[in-house]
């Protein structure tokens, strides 16, 4: 077991610990996690794993909602560079989704993981709000629709996004397929102001 030549923060250590705990899941699977084989990948001792998750659930959970922060930072700041327009910005938002997909195949794994866990139902509706909320501030201004009828509008565009990203990784779908399917269900659930209700 290596050792770590310097004592580092305990929030240095998380991130130490999380980076780590990426790396496990990207080369061994979700299944290859655990709070020992974490200490151990990481060169720190048992009680230190422990008490910074208590357990895998704990572990499973840290990662899952570090590396979905990742993912909103990265759709945050594609949707800055985005160029006006709501064509640009629901093909951005299409891509930066389905990028997770395959930049971070992790993410699928350590959901799949924490399946039946009554904690994730709980988080996974967190993250829904989150993300409906970050897709319906950028949307808004292309949209005829009240605030609260984009943020459904929104819920469901995601659920269709979760559905597209199961055929994408069933390879019934390629990632260019995946974005021009996505950004025509954005575009087209949107109430541009013609008078008509589209879905």
């Amino acid at each position: 077991m290596a050792t770590t030549p310097t004592r580092l923060s305990k929030q240095a250590r998380r991130e130490q610990l999380l980076d780590t705990a990426v790396a496990i899941v990207r080369t061994r699977g979700a299944d290859g996690l655990t709070l020992v084989t974490l200490a151990e990948e990481a060169g720190v001792s048992r009680p230190i794993a422990y008490d910074h998750f208590a357990t895998r659930p704990g572990l499973l959970l840290a990662l899952h909602r570090r590396l979905d922060e990742r993912h909103r930072a990265a759709i945050t700041q594609a949707l800055r560079d985005a160029a006006p327009g709501v064509d640009e910005v629901a093909r951005v938002i299409s891509t930066a989704y389905f990028a997770c997909a395959t930049d971070m195949p992790e993410l699928s794994a350590v959901s799949a993981a924490l399946k039946g866990n009554p904690e994730m139902e709980a988080v996974q509706y967190e993250l829904t709000d989150s993300y409906a909320e970050l897709m319906a501030t950028a949307l808004l201004p292309y949209s005829g629709l009240a605030p609260q009828a984009l943020r459904l509008r929104c819920v469901g565009m995601l659920g269709a996004a979760e559905a597209i990203a199961a055929e994408l990784n069933r390879e019934r779908a390629t990632d260019g397929e995946a974005v021009t399917t996505l950004t025509a269900l954005i575009v087209g659930g949107l109430d541009t102001g013609t008078g008509r209700y589209r879905l």
